[in-house]
């Protein structure tokens, strides 16, 4: 039996838009949005922004808070100058993880176009940021706004009274080990809260005491004198005593660096901090995107169900969706990957098809969610509980395959010739899929390098080790790069090694010490 939907009068009519028409659409957004799809968001405060500011939104990171950086002055004059050529667009909107849940809109945006955003960002990344279990286990929503607004305080007051070249060489370094300064497998440390209110105690702790370890230390001369044994018990005390191994290098160097002052150990933790608060982004590109799209879709859609988006609105609507959901073929000169909105949405609506008309194919594969009937109570969970990773090895239906035209590569580097070993057929799907999950697997697209070893004896040399994968070692140049920034933190030498993960054999080593 067909549902009826009773007809009402449209929200608006035309492109311009005005705060009373913004308010209305946000209200009919946000009764579907609770009612028929039963997210849960926080509250959310939206803001209407020029171009400027979404280019300066863009130079720092999509935050709106942020310390002054030579960088984001740099990412500002090279999206300006993009921008205003006509060479590149702007998003939408920009949405901030926190409590309130921040949505930006341009004010240069159709009023359908405003309808969109407010559906996609205020509603789809906020039940997200708030539900999925990542950004709940690493994240601090409630404090991050503070956070940043103590942040940018402090890198001010230390530009005032260190000089701001001093301030610069320590967040160049911090942030050439952003990527390499995160917590992964458990919790350390406090709120965002909490931790600004305890710089100054910090501060003041470091003034009152006086830590004599590196003077006092054995000497290589003394250690010469230890036997083999003693010897590896000093090296697994110093091991011991200064937690290694240790994956948080900007941690380390935040607490043991011994040439470091205590106002740059406090720009390190800044930066690791916010480091945290982006882990979780890096793992739900298509996760959190794909609830967007598909959020937005099903309320725009809605509204013009009960004739609140005119004819015209929903036109333009659809323009800007598939544009949005674009995926260009394998061999088209505008392929530039997997297109996460794209992949997201195609198999949130494919969830949605298998709850509600499933064919025997998904019976097969999905027995657990096949013909459930409840395709927003699965999508809700599954936006809770999954990463990119996890939900594409758990959710990438055949259907989504074939229509993708997916197929694995394998590219031998003692072959000459490359290899297309898996296609979109019965025997390939479940290694295509295997495949395609593990390419959003955070530890396989970035360096596993941890601080391994400190030889507190001799020249106080820091160790650290890159596990080696499927043989990818590091590029030579941005290696050196990054250990002088590791050197301009510890004060002494780094010694990096890289050893294959599974033999432990030493495939390369690179070396710097400081300048003399």
């Amino acid at each position: 039996m067909r549902r009826t939907i009773e007809r009402q009068a449209p929200l608006f009519e035309g492109a311009d838009w005005d705060y009373e028409k913004l308010k209305r659409a946000y209200d009919a957004i946000e009764l579907i949005a609770r009612k028929d799809l039963g997210l849960d968001t926080y509250p959310t405060q939206v803001e209407v922004i020029t171009s400027e500011q979404m280019l300066d939104a863009y130079a720092s990171v999509g935050l709106p808070l942020m310390y002054r950086h030579w960088s984001f002055g740099k990412s500002f004059a090279y999206n300006e100058a993009l921008y205003r050529k006509g060479l590149q667009g702007l998003a939408y909107e920009i949405v901030i993880n926190s409590n309130p849940c921040l949505c930006y809109i341009m004010e240069e945006n159709s009023m359908t176009m405003q309808t969109l955003v407010m559906a996609h960002a205020a509603f789809g990344h906020n039940h997200f940021f708030k539900n999925n279990y990542l950004f709940k286990q690493w994240t601090d929503a409630s404090g991050i706004l503070d956070y940043l607004a103590f942040a940018r305080d402090f890198v001010a007051k230390c530009e005032e009274r260190y000089s701001v070249s001093r301030v610069e060489r320590v967040l160049d370094a911090a942030h050439a080990l952003m990527d390499q300064s995160v917590n992964r497998y458990a919790r350390r440390g406090l709120s965002f809260a909490e931790e600004s209110k305890r710089e100054k105690e910090r501060r003041q702790y470091a003034e009152q005491t006086f830590n004599d370890l590196w003077r006092t230390v054995p000497t290589k001369a003394t250690l010469e004198g230890f036997d083999t044994k003693e010897a590896a018990q000093f090296r697994q005390e110093t091991n011991r005593r200064f937690g290694l191994p240790e994956e948080n290098l900007l941690y380390f160097m935040e607490k043991h660096a011994p040439k470091l002052e205590g106002w740059e150990r406090e720009l390190c933790r800044i930066v690791r901090n916010i480091a945290q608060y982006y882990y979780p982004q890096k793992q739900t590109k298509v996760t959190n995107e794909g609830c967007a799209t598909f959020v937005h879709y099903e309320i725009m859609h809605r509204l013009h169900e009960k004739g609140l988006l005119t004819d015209g609105s929903m036109l333009e609507f659809l323009h800007s969706h598939t544009s949005v959901v674009f995926q260009p073929d394998y061999d088209d000169r505008r392929y530039g990957g997997i297109n996460p909105y794209a992949l997201g949405f195609a198999m949130m609506e494919d969830v949605k098809r298998m709850c509600l008309d499933p064919t025997e194919e998904d019976r097969y594969w999905f027995p657990e969610i096949a013909g459930n009937k409840d395709p927003y109570g699965t999508l809700r969970d599954a936006w809770a509980n999954y990463r990119d990773e996890s939900f594409i090895l758990q959710f990438l239906s055949p259907h989504v395959m074939r229509k993708f035209r997916f197929f694995r590569v394998r590219d031998d580097a003692a072959e000459t010739n490359m290899l297309v070993d898996a296609i979109h057929d019965e025997m390939g799907y479940r290694d295509l899929r295997a495949a395609l999950a593990r390419s959003y697997d955070l530890s396989r697209r970035e360096p596993d390098i941890n601080v391994v070893e400190l030889d507190m004896a001799g020249d106080r040399t820091l160790v650290l080790r890159h596990a080696v994968y499927e043989g990818i070692l590091l590029d030579e140049k941005t290696s050196q790069s990054v250990l002088r920034h590791l050197v301009e933190l510890w004060g002494y030498p780094v010694r990096l090694i890289e050893s294959d993960a599974t033999t432990d054999a030493v495939l390369k080593t690179h070396a710097l010490a400081p300048d003399a």
